[in-house]
């Protein structure tokens, strides 16, 4: 692979060339606008994102202690909670927006590594999981089905696939000037065309086909008659179908993102003010989607969901115990009797 001088690129808003007042005005609009989006992540997803995260381990935890066993979609769920957990704490890279990290490119690539690590991992490990519902829902007859039946294995590939990706994905980011301070995202800047092209291609193009692929089986093959009706199995499992959408919806608009903003390092370009703000909101949205799901999962998983609903419960009776306070009959005093 021919290595590639990105010395060139920069950042539209931290390009000296923009001198005229219109120039300024954008990048002042643009820099407001991502600031006050920023802070509403920081301030309203972040916080919503880790407590249903933490819930989300504490009840699995918590059932695996008391029955000795988890589901395998339970362990599964909780692999999922994890790698969107990491990217949470990853995505505290965005507070110094509209200001870009700086850092040295080494630093930033290692960054890089971890985010395309839990990217990659809570993507095909969310597959994985579509996966087992079909065959909760068709009985496994194959070994590829049977061996989906053995959830440690599974994720275990899955951390080794992912980690072989992220690995291609830090060597994408080129090794040169590794010393050199530069603007840092969690998706470099100053990273090869191949990075975006294949971070897009297995970070969102063959999950996407696999997603499609479990959608088109689950609707279009006829179930064994035994097996409960399609509604009823959405029904009982609408934490994953639920997640699935907003997976597909957010990271859409993400990886367009990252292909326009390659198409603009092969034509040269730096792009304007408008493309990097746009950019900055993708990846914000991709953050909030890592949010989004550990509260679906937390909200509408059958064990999360009972849990809540125990504890709401206590709650309410110790409120009600508290406040029920016995009043003392008094008895009212006689009338002195009539002389």
């Amino acid at each position: 692979m021919t290595s590639h001088n990105m010395t060139w690129i920069s950042y539209p808003s931290k390009n000296p060339a923009f001198t005229s007042p219109e120039e300024i005005e954008d990048i002042i609009a643009s820099q407001n606008i991502i600031s006050r989006l920023m802070h509403c992540y920081i301030a309203f997803f972040v916080p919503t994102g880790l407590i249903a995260g933490l819930c989300i381990l504490i009840v699995f935890i918590k059932n695996y202690v008391q029955h000795k066993v988890i589901e395998n979609l339970d362990l599964l769920l909780l692999h999922f909670t994890i790698s969107n957990m990491i990217m949470i704490f990853l995505s505290f890279t965005v507070i110094a927006r509209p200001d870009y990290l700086t850092a040295t490119h080494l630093t930033c690539n290692v960054l890089s590594f971890f985010f395309n690590f839990s990217y990659f991992n809570s993507q095909y490990g969310f597959i994985l999981t579509l996966l087992v519902l079909l065959l909760k829902r068709f009985p496994p007859r194959t070994a590829l089905c049977k061996a989906t039946q053995r959830p440690i294995l599974c994720v275990g590939i899955v951390l080794s696939y992912t980690f072989c990706l992220s690995l291609t994905e830090a060597v994408l980011v080129g090794t040169d000037n590794y010393h050199l301070e530069a603007d840092c995202q969690l998706d470099p800047l100053f990273a090869w065309p191949e990075y975006e092209i294949i971070k897009f291609t297995f970070g969102f193009g063959i999950p996407l086909f696999l997603q499609i692929l479990c959608f088109t089986v689950l609707l279009a093959k006829a179930a064994p008659a035994q097996a409960p009706a399609l509604q009823q199995h959405i029904r009982t499992y609408p934490a994953v179908y639920v997640s699935s959408v907003t997976m597909f919806m957010c990271r859409l608009f993400y990886n367009l993102m990252l292909l326009f903003r390659t198409s603009l390092k092969l034509q040269k370009s730096t792009g304007t003010t408008k493309n990097e703000l746009v950019m900055n909101i993708a990846e914000i949205v991709l953050f909030c989607e890592s949010c989004a799901s550990l509260v679906f999962i937390l909200c509408l998983h059958k064990p999360c969901k009972d849990e809540i609903l125990k504890v709401i419960q206590n709650c309410r009776r110790k409120t009600t115990a508290n406040n029920h306070i016995e009043i003392p009959e008094t008895n009212a005093p006689h009338e002195s009797e009539s002389q």
